[in-house]
Formats: C-alpha cells, structure tokens, sequence
C-alpha cells in the first residue's frame, strides 16, 4: 500500500507518530514533504550536525512548526552535538559517583543549552538503568550507578537540569537494561529477574524521572519474562505498567526500531523489514513515536526506512491488524509536545 491509497487524515497520523533519521547536512525532498504532512519528528545523528546545527533546526522548524528536533546527548561517551571531539561534559558515572546532584544538575542544564542553542526539542537522556552487571556492554559508564536511590536522584536532577534550558527529556531504557551482557543493537537481551527485583530495583529511578516531570520515557529492546515474553518496547504489559503503575502521561518512544534485537524478536528479513515489523507491534503495544534509527549503520536509504514504516502503518490500520483510535491516541500525545514547543 502507498500513502496516495490511504485516507488523508490516517496519513497525517501515520507521519505524526514516526521520527525517522536521515542522511548528510541539509533536509531531503523527501524530508521536507514529510514534514510538512505532519511528520512527528526528526531525530538527530552526529553526521547530521557537523556544518550548521542551528540553521538546520531553523530549516526544519520553518517547514512546519511543531515539528519535534531530538538526539541522543547524555555527556560522556554518548554524544552528537561533540562527536568530533568528544562531550565537554561528565558522563553519568562520573556524576553519579557523588552525594550530592548539584553537580548532575548543572551538567544537565549547560549541555541542555547546548542543545537549546542548536534548536533541539528533546535529549534522549537522562539513562535511569541501574547498572548491576560490570558485564554489561552496552550501560556500563551510561548508567549513573549500581543503587536504585542514588540512579533516582540523579535522574531527576539530569531532568530538572534540561527543563531549566528548557529542553524535554526523556528518561531510558524502561523499565531497566543495566542487568545485561547482551547489547539490544546486536541481539535481544533476556533480562531474568523477579517480580520484585523489578520493583524494587529497576523501576525506582523511573519513577522518579517520570515523577520529576520527564516528558519522555524510553522502553528498550529487552525481554524480561517476568513481565512479558516480547520485548518491552513491543510488550502491551510494559506500556500497562508505565501508564497505570508509575503514573506516566507523556510521550512513549521507541529506541531505535533497527537494532537486531527487534529484527531477532519479529523474524524480519533485515533493518528495514525489522522496522517495519516493529513499527505496528510498537503502536499497537502501546508506543506513540517511532525512532526509526540511523541510516548510516543500518546500511539501508533513509527514505527507505521511513516509507517501510509510514507504510506499515497504513496497511496496519487498513487490515484492521491496529485501530485508527491507538493510532490517533500516539498521533495526539506527539503533537501536544510538538505545540507546547513550538509555542514555548
């Protein structure tokens, strides 16, 4: 199915929930029409912003306002805005190695002017998993510390630190991927804890986030069969569990839909099959925008990736497989930020 064959208005919401990556320094033809069919977002990589940050972000919010900016800028080793040279600013370890989150908080509001001053809406950030497995490849110096009490207050204060630049955050990997060896990029973690190891250790510090005001949170790729046998970012139960238990109002986003591990959970043939895929079991879940990923690494046109999801979608909702009312939910929570930021 093409987007000319599906009804204008499931269209518009199809683009309003999809927050595709793409390719080089200036906005694609391909880009553009999105955005100006209601396209929910752009997310930012670090080869996008090596020229102009600022006048792309103008370029960008000048085709429609609204339109959500967001990358991923945690400080540390995970940075887009420095990636040439490496973040001017401490990881989460170093900053949660301290008592007091002053600091955290500090750090959280010069990197969230950065931003800020680069027109992005939203930091991928603050990372809330608590970090139990020196094995873990993928946290590790990412994660603020090892105590569920001391990952929650910072946490917090990495929120309340981007707010004061007034940058939306978004606290990640729910409901927690520090007690893994797998990286989600490469397989689908298998996190096997009990009930109340969840509760009492991993889900802490999203309360807290989530509390703190995050406007974002962020299931990861993990499979925790206390919860749920999918993944959480596909799993009904974990999107139950961030909206009925802990409270959670905003905005659920995916990480990014073509890490092996979704392609691993939904038999996919490859990073844009996995998309695809992904996509509908994301939304019928329960998500509200899609991160689609970087084009660069999944060896795929980054036109290809958004059209195989835009399209899934449509077809979703045409089969009746995904409900035009879960779809119109996600479209609605998307384009309240985007409206409370363009009017900001």
């Amino acid at each position: 199915m093409t987007e000319m064959h599906a009804d204008p208005e499931v269209a518009r919401l199809a683009h309003a929930v999809l927050l595709p990556g793409f390719s080089g320094t200036s906005v694609p033809s391909w880009l553009a029409r999105a955005v100006e069919d209601g396209l929910g977002g752009v997310i930012y990589f670090a080869h996008n912003l090596t020229a102009d940050p600022a006048g792309l972000s103008a370029q960008l919010h000048g085709l429609r306002p609204g339109l959500l900016l967001a990358s991923d800028e945690e400080g540390g080793t995970v940075t887009r805005l420095h990636a040439a040279s490496g973040s001017p600013y401490p990881g989460h370890a170093a900053l949660g190695a301290a008592t007091a989150t002053t600091r955290t908080y500090e750090v959280a509001a010069a990197m969230g002017g950065d931003l800020s001053r680069a027109g992005i809406d939203i930091a991928f950030a603050p990372v809330v998993d608590v970090h139990v497995d020196p094995d873990n490849p993928v946290i590790g110096v990412r994660s603020f510390g090892a105590d569920p009490g001391r990952v929650a207050s910072h946490g917090a204060a990495f929120v309340d630190g981007l707010h004061a630049a007034g940058v939306a955050a978004t606290a990640k990997h729910f409901p927690g991927h520090g007690d893994t060896k797998t990286d989600s990029h490469t397989a689908l973690p298998v996190i096997d804890i009990d009930p109340a190891t969840l509760y009492e250790r991993d889900l802490v510090p999203f309360s807290a986030a989530v509390e703190a005001g995050a406007e974002l949170v962020m299931p990861g790729h993990i499979r925790i069969p206390a919860l749920d046998e999918a993944p959480a970012s596909l799993s009904a139960r974990c999107y139950q569990l961030l909206r009925t238990e802990l409270g959670f109002t905003g905005i659920a986003v995916t990480d990014a839909l073509d890490m092996r591990a979704v392609a691993h959970h939904t038999g996919a043939r490859d990073a844009v099959d996995g998309i695809a895929r992904g996509a509908v079991a994301a939304l019928s879940a329960g998500a509200d925008l899609l991160c689609l990923g970087n084009p660069r690494t999944a060896g795929h046109p980054d036109q290809a990736m958004f059209s195989a999801a835009r399209d899934a979608v449509l077809d979703a909702v045409r089969s009746g497989a995904l409900p035009r009312s879960r779809l119109a939910e996600a479209a609605e929570r998307v384009t309240a930020l985007g409206s409370a930021r363009a009017a900001a």
